[in-house]
């Protein structure tokens, strides 16, 4: 017999889920809001080969804030795409995956190479609570001025810093200073600018 872990919280999964606490992603609410974001990022995909301009009005209503200016170049991957902020000025290239289950903030005038993930969810060590699906997540959070390269992966909970570079290919598992250049697997500051 499976394990109640929520038997003394009276919460749905979804409110566990925007609280930021263990949830279980079967909630119904849930799955509307997924499906509805994949909807609308495969609108925003096929109006921007026609007319990005009218495509931005589809982005606009799919992200949580769209900054003035900012720009994504699809196809972009979300969970729920409401969880986004993109600063005015950004731009965002080609295949961003974007996990916001947690909010995903991404600051002014920031430069988002291709094939970039910011992942917001984690799961436990424990095998029998990820074999029981349970599933939290940790906010990301990138600066204003913020150029991570082509393919970075920037792990749950992260906050990089105003003016920061993220080297190409980059795994960013802890928070990176304001100002510096950061490299590798995991990224590490090697320069400050």
């Amino acid at each position: 017999m499976p394990t109640d872990h929520f038997a003394d919280d009276p919460r749905s999964n979804l409110e566990r889920m925007l609280a930021g606490d263990l949830y279980i992603a079967d909630d119904p609410e849930i799955a509307r809001r997924q499906q509805q974001a994949t909807r609308l990022a495969a609108r925003y995909q096929a109006a921007y080969a026609e007319d990005p301009d009218a495509a931005r009005k589809i982005l606009a209503e799919l992200l949580g804030s769209l900054g003035e200016q900012a720009h994504v170049r699809p196809p972009l991957f979300v969970d729920y795409g409401s969880n986004i902020t993109i600063g005015a000025r950004t731009f965002v290239n080609f295949n961003l995956t974007a996990l916001d289950v947690a909010d995903i903030t991404v600051g002014a005038d920031c430069q988002i190479g291709p094939n970039v993930q910011l992942l917001t969810p984690t799961h436990p060590l424990e095998p029998g609570p990820r074999r029981d699906k349970l599933e939290a997540a940790r906010p990301i959070t990138i600066g204003d001025n913020v150029w991570l390269g082509g393919g970075v992966i920037v792990l749950p909970g992260v906050s990089i810093g105003d003016d920061s570079v993220i080297g190409a290919g980059s795994v960013v598992t802890k928070d990176v200073p304001a100002g510096v250049v950061a490299v590798g697997s995991p990224a590490r500051v090697v320069r400050t600018l």
